[in-house]
């Protein structure tokens, strides 16, 4: 079983970090989810409604991850933390894509609460996983792009496993070899803010909202945290 770290690096220089590690086993994606069906309806009716809008970069949830960003040297409006970019497409398009039931129902609890996140099919990841600045020598295929290799800068923040950078930017984009299907059985989805004193109760709720919607669909579901007094958990 893989195990999931901090990096004193990163621990250091942002100390109210707090990652929920939500992680399913035997899940079945290819059947009718009907709570991840709602739970998108739900705010995609609200914000039809204009009774709620999703988080923006002046929301300080999401202000923290832009100031993040620019401290290890991207832009983050070019480059958006995954939640600002989700976000902002639900609020120009009134819908949120439909991926698969399991993806569907990560991305509801994160456009929600404003919280980051995402998620990996342990099946393909080799080693332990590294929250930790790049040095500029691994490699990094995106999401939908399996064709393509990045090279992240270094002192960027990356998940990075013993073959290669599982996501860019700490969490603008998720790799395309751990990219969650409806066939994969063991995913850790991640839930993130680097506000733990003002949001760490937030993050737990969102954390057990996820559960409930993955364990009807799966054999087993368990949450750890990680942080910079407990920077390792294995999953």
């Amino acid at each position: 079983m893989p195990a999931f770290r901090l990096a004193p690096a990163v621990a250091g220089a942002f100390p109210g970090t707090l990652i929920a590690l939500v992680t399913a086993t035997g899940l079945r994606g290819r059947e009718p989810w009907p709570a991840a069906t709602a739970a998108l309806e739900d705010l995609e009716r609200r914000l039809a409604e204009d009774s709620w809008r999703p988080a923006d970069e002046t929301d300080p949830r999401v202000e923290a991850w832009h100031t993040a960003y620019r401290s290890f040297g991207t832009n983050p409006r070019r480059v958006r933390p995954s939640v600002d970019a989700l976000g902002r497409r639900l609020a120009k398009r009134g819908a949120l894509p439909r991926i698969n039931p399991a993806v569907d129902s990560c991305n509801a609890v994160s456009v929600r609460h404003a919280l980051p996140a995402g998620a990996f099919d342990l099946a393909h990841v080799t080693g332990d996983v590294v929250i930790r600045p790049a040095d500029g020598t691994e490699s990094f295929t995106p999401l939908g792009e399996p064709d393509t290799t990045e090279n992240p800068r270094p002192g960027e923040i990356v998940y990075a496993d013993t073959t290669g950078v599982l996501t860019r930017h700490w969490n603008h984009r998720d790799a395309h070899r751990t990219r969650v299907t409806e066939d994969s059985a063991h995913v850790t989805f991640v839930l993130e803010t680097l506000r733990a004193a003002h949001d760490g109760g937030l993050l737990e709720l969102a954390a057990g909202e996820l559960q409930d919607l993955l364990a009807p669909h799966a054999e087993g579901t368990t949450v750890h945290y990680l942080s910079p007094p407990d920077p390792e958990a294995t999953v």
